[in-house]
């Protein structure tokens, strides 16, 4: 089981990596279909989208949480 600290650490982690992913994927995607956005704004959208990835993965683990609880019922 892991402990309370390191599952901080391995959210922390996972929203940074999915951050930089995001960030990267528009500098280089934008272009190919003719966006132009300047480093302010790829990091406001990035933002957003990282928040709505939490959202949905906490969703996401509740949903399953509730399921392996009502199975083990």
């Amino acid at each position: 089981m892991q402990s309370r600290l390191m599952s901080l650490v391995e959210a922390v982690a996972n929203v940074a990596i999915g951050f930089s992913v995001a960030m990267l994927t528009q500098i280089i995607v934008f272009p190919w279909f003719g966006i132009d956005a300047d480093f302010g704004t790829h990091l406001g959208i990035s933002a957003c989208f990282t928040a709505v990835s939490i959202v949905r993965s906490y969703l996401v683990r509740r949903v399953f949480n509730g399921l392996s609880v009502h199975r083990s019922a």
